[in-house]
Parts: structure tokens; C-alpha cells; sequence
């Protein structure tokens, strides 16, 4: 796991201190909160129903009621944020090496993680173009989706859905495209994202990317993302993967790793 290894220390390679006065002051990630006025005028968009049935059985927050899993996601969320908070990220984009890793479960966790805590609020998108799954997870029933939207179909504001969770809105998508890359890299895709980042209070973007080696979608939207995290799958990914994702890896700002279908667990009743 070198290639990782070494990925994760040049992200983390970053001033954390200042001299004032001969004294050393640590620089301290300072938190984005919303305004009272903004969380009043705090944007509703269309209504979309997700199955609990469905979400309990894809293990989908908070419908999962293991505290392992609870707890691993807790700690992800908050180590993700503190990383966005001190490098002013906003959008992070979460993939892995190859299919069936378990990238999509924890696109969607780690949004719905982030928007249980009362100051974050959080879009979700499904920007695998070419297998969108982040709505068949939720069992989410919608009208028009992302694809619509590429192709003038659909307004922005017609593809964006509460969930019947606070401070978090998605974006599903169910129609596949081949040329999937050339549509991450089109107006309409620029046009969408500038728009959620414009969004008031001011929100963090999940994006749920396809694998790295299943195509160049990942590198073609490099440019409009901020961060990436990696799935990573015990048993699964080999140093062969890791060597062909070399290059993409050093291109991006690796906020960190997540090691899925890890056979260690810890249950203690606190810790």
C-alpha cells in the first residue's frame, strides 16, 4: 500500500504553523456554519421518497444498526471534514480502484454522515455516469435526473431532491451514458457545478465517481473537484491497480483511504 502511503503524505504536506513574534501558532481549521437568515432561506427543492426497506437492506445510514459500522462512519465523517475545513474544500469526490469495492455505499454514508451533524449541510450526486446505482441503494423514486439535465431536458433546479433528512439533497441519476467523460466535461456539467457551490448555506458536494480504472472519467473532472477518496477493498485491490492508478492519484488531492470489507473489527461496548 506504498502508492497510498505516499499519496496521503503529500496531501498532508501542508503549513500548520506560523511564527508570530518569535511564538509558534498552529493554524486551526476554521468551521463554515450557516446563518440563522441563511438557514431560514435555506432553499427547498422537490421531494423525493426513499425506501427504508431498501436502505436497511443495502446498509444505508441510519438505517444501520451496527455499531461498528456506525461508529467507522462517525470518525470517517469527521476526519473527511476537518481535512476539508483546513484546506477550504468544498467538493470531494469519492471512487475506487475497480467495481463492486464498495465506493457507492460509502459516497452514500458519507453524505448522509455529514449532514447528521447540525452545521453541515451536503448535496449528493450520482456522477457515475456509466452505472448510476446511488438511487437503487435508497430505493429512491424521482421524476427527472442528472442525465436530463446534460441534455437540456431537465432545469437544475427539476433534479435536485430532499430526502426526508436534514440538510441533505440528492441528485440521482438512472439513465447511462457511454460517452460518459464528454458530459463531465460539458457546459451543462460546469453549469450544474458551479450552481451547487453557489447554493446557499453553503454546502459540501459529494460526488460518487465511477472506479479510477474503469475509465478517465475521474481524471476528466479533476479540474472541478477539490478532493478525492479512495475505496479500497480487502481481498480485491491488488498493488497492480494501485500502480495503474499511479498517475491519477499524484494528479489529485487524496483527502484519504477507506478500507472496506475489512475482516478486523472492533465491538467493544465504548471504544
Amino acid at each position: 500500500m506504498s502508492i497510498i502511503e505516499d499519496a496521503v503524505r503529500r496531501a498532508s504536506d501542508m503549513p500548520r504553523a506560523t511564527h508570530e513574534g518569535g511564538a509558534i501558532t498552529r493554524a486551526r481549521p476554521r468551521r463554515v456554519v450557516a446563518s440563522t437568515q441563511e438557514i431560514a432561506h435555506a432553499r427547498r427543492f422537490n421531494s423525493a421518497s426513499a425506501d427504508p426497506r431498501v436502505m436497511e437492506r443495502n446498509c444505508i445510514l441510519p438505517k444501520v444498526s451496527d455499531t461498528a459500522a456506525l461508529r467507522a462512519f462517525k470518525i470517517l465523517r469527521t476526519r473527511v471534514l476537518r481535512r476539508l475545513e483546513l484546506n477550504r474544500w468544498s467538493s470531494i469526490a469519492v471512487s475506487g480502484m475497480a467495481v463492486a469495492e464498495g465506493k457507492t455505499l460509502t459516497a452514500i454514508n458519507l453524505a448522509m454522515a455529514l449532514a447528521q451533524d447540525v452545521n453541515t449541510w451536503v448535496f449528493l450526486v450520482d456522477l457515475d455516469l456509466q452505472r448510476p446505482q446511488v438511487a437503487p441503494y435508497l430505493g429512491l423514486s424521482f421524476d427527472a435526473g442528472l442525465s436530463d439535465f446534460l441534455l437540456g431536458e431537465a432545469n437544475i433546479e427539476d433534479i435536485i431532491y430532499n430526502v426526508e433528512m436534514d440538510r441533505l439533497a440528492v441528485i440521482p441519476n438512472t439513465r447511462p451514458f457511454q460517452q460518459s467523460s464528454e458530459f463531465l466535461t460539458s457546459p451543462r456539467m460546469a453549469e450544474l457545478t458551479h450552481a451547487l457551490e453557489r447554493e446557499t448555506p453553503r454546502r459540501i458536494i459529494v460526488f460518487d465517481m465511477p472506479p479510477l480504472l474503469a475509465s478517465d472519467d475521474v481524471l476528466a473532472f479533476a479540474p472541478q473537484v477539490d478532493a478525492l477518496l479512495l475505496v479500497v477493498c480487502e481481498g480485491s485491490t491488488s498493488r497492480a491497480m494501485l500502480q495503474g492508478a499511479r498517475e491519477i492519484l499524484t494528479e489529485m488531492n487524496l483527502v484519504g483511504v477507506v478500507l472496506n470489507r475489512s475482516r478486523e473489527r472492533n465491538d467493544n461496548a465504548y471504544y
